[in-house]
């Protein structure tokens, strides 16, 4: 009897089946970003967010800034003491300046017959070695300190003064004080019509709110399963009352779902 009856137990599980992949199916077809008014789930973005690390094996000597803080571009980040490598920088210049001098010598002596061209040579070749010896050690100098690539504010501080750090060691986060990217996800049909430079309206749930933005650009690809790309907007004007983590609703006057 079990064996007589397996067919239809299998053609039953597999009507089961289908039907479930066929109603997931029209599921994924039918959900969407969008709400019944078209507005579409948003979040607010630093334009850079950039964690800053030491390059260098040293201890901590300024570290000014603590979280929250704002800072100009150019304004000093973090400082090490470099005593050490300073002191290595000014042997490396010295040895330069000596390997300088002897390869002018060494010349000269050639121009009078008194060397030969395999002590030109060597000369010529302990300069080059020397002064590539003392650019690498202003190289290093030059990374005792670290300023501003822009305008903004500590967002995470990871170290404190007086750390003994290593190279890779995270020592802030920053975030740029610029306009704020929006950062949203629409169905690919909107590619119809949404271009960069379309303008839009963010409503922000944390200060219930509206402030207008603006399309920078479109995603490069869709994703095939939920049928959507990815879209970039910027906050226009200056709002200080905003934040990169805010979050909302992005609404295109005249278009809906």
């Amino acid at each position: 009897m079990a064996r007589r009856h397996a067919p239809a137990i299998v053609a039953v599980v597999g009507l089961i089946v289908l039907g479930c992949g066929l109603s997931g199916s029209t599921y994924a077809q039918d959900a969407g970003p969008a709400d019944a008014a078209g507005r579409i789930r948003t979040q607010l973005a630093a334009q850079h967010d950039v964690e800053i690390s030491s390059e260098v094996a040293a201890k901590i000597a300024r570290l000014p800034l603590n979280e929250g803080d704002a800072f100009a571009k150019g304004d000093l980040l973090v400082a090490f003491d470099c005593g050490l490598y300073q002191a290595q920088l000014a042997k490396a210049q010295a040895t330069a300046a000596a390997a300088q001098r002897e390869q002018e010598v060494t010349g000269k002596l050639a121009a009078l017959h008194s060397a030969g061209a395999l002590d030109v040579a060597q000369a010529q070749a302990r300069a080059k070695e020397a002064a590539a010896d003392a650019a690498y050690m202003r190289t290093t100098v030059g990374k005792c300190s670290i300023r501003a690539p822009f305008a903004g504010r500590v967002a995470k501080r990871e170290a404190a003064p007086f750390e003994f750090v290593t190279p890779g060691k995270p020592l802030l986060e920053i975030l740029d004080a610029g306009p704020l990217d929006v950062k949203l996800i629409v169905p690919s049909t909107w590619l119809a019509w949404l271009k960069p430079g379309a303008k839009f309206t963010v409503h922000v749930d944390e200060l219930d709110a509206d402030y207008p933005a603006q399309v920078v650009r479109l995603g490069a690809s869709i994703d095939p399963v939920s049928q959507t790309v990815g879209v970039s907007g910027r906050i226009l004007g200056t709002h200080l009352e905003l934040l990169p983590g805010m979050s909302g609703w992005a609404a295109f006057p005249g278009h809906a779902r």
